[in-house]
């Protein structure tokens, strides 16, 4: 990117079953791929970021609307998965929101007390090419919950040759959370330590971010009601806190046990680079993410 700025992201999907599984550390030590670091030996680290892509696909799209409002762009999960793409088809579902909304604005006789709904921006999407480039890579990454070498037999299958006319559907019916395997039936990680120039430290790079809440402000990450003992009576004990090593920005760690060998979580919620994991993929889900009130958050110099 101009002038002089190499980009570079990893991506790791959330249905991973090993609890010791770092994403963060997963992408340091990709960095030193000899095809990578070729791109990066030389240069400084200037920014860090992260954030959970919305890419549940085709199978994944609610009703994209509602009385007073529309789902539209990402948050929709319009995220073309095979391509790592989503700004185009974010773009046109804006558009077609938009001429829904002029129609129904122009044509109802709705009021603020009984909002009206463009019901045919729901329509329009699904005869629109975005549901037709969802459509067609609808089931790859479903199927990597075969393995790997079934995975990429599917992809290349599907995106080359059948162009998503296969007449199956490969479900995913569990959630990533519930995807997760217990400590024991899984082997420890071993990342090698950073260098400091290719690679950094988790607190090193959250720097990067600037990211930062205000003190005073509510507390944006909550354990659900009726869940406070999830962290240290299951999350822990059972998976060995997968929290401390799939949060990109230290929000999660455990304190020492207790004289009963318990272990309490802490929440740094100020660390928070607002990228959802937690709520995604926390054993329960125990954690609600809610939108920070007031400002605070990452604040990314480099667009």
């Amino acid at each position: 990117m101009k002038p002089n700025l190499v980009l570079v992201g990893f991506v790791v999907g959330l249905d991973y079953e090993n609890p010791y599984l770092s994403p963060y550390q997963e992408f340091q030590r990709w960095k030193h791929h000899p095809s990578v670091a070729s791109h990066l030996e030389g240069g400084t680290c200037v920014a860090y970021g992260a954030r959970a892509l919305n890419e549940g696909g085709f199978h994944a799209i609610p009703k994209l609307t509602f009385p007073g409002g529309a789902l539209v762009g990402c948050s929709a999960g319009f995220l073309n998965s095979v391509k790592i793409k989503g700004s185009h088809t974010a773009i046109k579902s804006g558009m077609l929101a938009a001429e829904a909304v002029y129609d129904t604005l122009t044509t109802s006789e709705a009021d603020a007390d009984s909002p009206a709904e463009a019901v045919e921006y729901q329509a329009a999407m699904e005869n629109s090419w975005v549901y037709d480039e969802l459509r067609e890579v609808r089931n790859c990454h479903s199927a990597f919950k075969y393995g790997t070498l079934p995975g990429l037999i599917h992809s290349g299958l599907s995106t080359f040759i059948t162009k998503g006319k296969e007449p199956w559907t490969i479900p995913s019916t569990t959630s990533d959370a519930d995807k997760t395997k217990p400590a024991k039936d899984c082997e420890p990680i071993q990342y090698p330590k950073p260098d400091g120039q290719l690679s950094f430290d988790l607190l090193t790079n959250l720097q990067r971010s600037n990211t930062n809440h205000e003190h005073d402000q509510p507390a944006h990450l909550r354990i659900k009601e009726g869940m406070a003992d999830c962290a240290s009576s299951t999350s822990f004990p059972t998976f060995d806190g997968p929290e401390q090593r799939f949060c990109p920005a230290g929000v999660y760690e455990y304190a020492e046990p207790d004289e009963s060998g318990k272990r309490d979580l802490v929440i740094n919620a100020q660390n928070c680079l607002h990228c959802k994991t937690c709520d995604i993929k926390t054993p329960k889900r125990y954690i609600k993410w809610t939108v920070p009130e007031g400002s605070g958050g990452p604040q990314y110099t480099v667009c």
